[in-house]
């Protein structure tokens, strides 16, 4: 199975700390609570990693969030235009609709695959306590 502990991609799309993949790095479940959408633990609960390897780190997020809003405007565009043939005009507003909608999962999602990028899964640190 894909979505399984010790796998970069089930940290990236649960949020859970990218070195043991047992707690959830940000203080709110819910990425729709707008105010509290970024806020992260400082360090794991379980293995004591910290997220926020050097100052400013998650400002890198912001291209790899420019990619994932093209992925998601790609996908609600080829859905509106190509595959329910709608016009140009209502694929446009489907997609800035999309992108305003996902918003919070886009910011979220390009966080947890940044820290990715840097830190990878230890079992050893997984087996603790």
């Amino acid at each position: 199975m894909i979505l399984k502990k010790g796998n970069k991609l089930y940290s990236i799309l649960t949020g859970k700390c990218p070195k043991c993949h047992h707690k959830l790095m940000y203080k709110n479940r819910n990425a729709y609570q707008l105010s509290q959408t970024l806020e992260m633990h400082e360090r794991c609960a379980h293995c004591q990693t910290k997220y926020k390897i050097e100052p400013s780190f998650f400002y890198g997020s912001m291209y790899v969030s420019y990619g994932v809003g093209i992925g998601f405007a790609v996908a609600v565009f080829i859905l509106t235009f190509i595959v329910f043939e709608r016009s140009l005009v209502f694929s446009f507003i489907a997609i800035v609709c999309t992108l305003i909608g996902f918003m919070p999962i886009i910011m979220r999602l390009s966080r947890n695959i940044w820290i990715n990028l840097f830190m990878s899964y230890d079992a050893e640190l997984a087996k603790k306590k």
